[in-house]
């Protein structure tokens, strides 16, 4: 990525003002990173909790399984708090990040965002419209963070979309199944559910962080590059 943006070559009216989206941008991205490695951490704990209901399921007993066990319980435990951690720190700088390229898509298509500004932000937390809004408003900042030679469709975007909310029923599922699960059946069901979750959630940052550093990059060369010029008639 190249140095922070001038705000000159897109100034001249009242209105929003661009600003470097790059190191916000890198943030989010590190922190994003940060999910993906609890999530590894949590995949491991998983693969502990089914290995000790694994063998209590096949009838192994005695001080060294319930030790096993105890020690499953505690890297469950920790992986969920790491979890959490994790996910609230990259939301806010994610916001952060969201609300400046936001901002700056006002700057380079002026009146062609289809949502309102605080939408950027409200869209995350208001139930039902937080399954499509987020989406559309970050499609309509790619769309105008590109250049007129450099087209892109929202590929990336719903796949990285997609992935996301699977990823939030999986865990919402896996997590019910898991509290109202009787014997050691149907608490593997449930840990089995819980891994594909992790896995998910494993992928979906990952394209997270590219589609937090696509956007990044765009804007920051659409921005040195400077506003493109259209002939005049006449």
């Amino acid at each position: 990525m190249t140095s922070p943006m001038p705000a000159q070559p897109y100034a001249g009216t009242p209105g929003p003002v661009l600003r470097s989206p790059v190191a916000l941008g890198r943030a989010a991205a590190v922190l994003l990173g940060v999910v993906i490695v609890t999530d590894l951490f949590a995949v491991f704990a998983d693969q502990l909790e089914l290995s000790v209901l694994g063998d209590i399921a096949n009838g192994a007993t005695g001080s060294a399984v319930f030790q096993r066990a105890d020690r499953a319980d505690s890297f469950y435990n920790a992986a969920g708090i790491a979890q959490i951690l994790a996910l609230v720190a990259a939301m806010v700088v994610y916001l952060c990040w969201l609300w400046r390229v936001r901002i700056n898509a006002e700057v380079f298509a002026p009146g062609e965002q289809s949502m309102k500004r605080g939408w950027a932000i409200g869209a995350w937390f208001c139930p039902v419209v937080n399954l499509w809004f987020p989406r559309r408003i970050t499609c309509d900042i790619w769309d105008a963070s590109t250049t007129p030679a450099n087209r892109r469709g929202h590929a990336l975007i719903n796949t990285w979309w997609a992935l996301w909310l699977g990823s939030l029923f999986a865990e919402r599922v896996s997590t019910r199944q898991y509290t109202r699960a009787q014997g050691v059946a149907e608490l593997r069901d449930a840990a089995r559910q819980i891994l594909l979750c992790d896995l998910l959630d494993i992928v979906a940052a990952v394209l997270a962080v590219f589609v937090v550093l696509t956007i990044t990059r765009m804007q920051d060369g659409k921005a040195l590059a400077g506003p493109v010029l259209l002939p005049v008639d006449g």
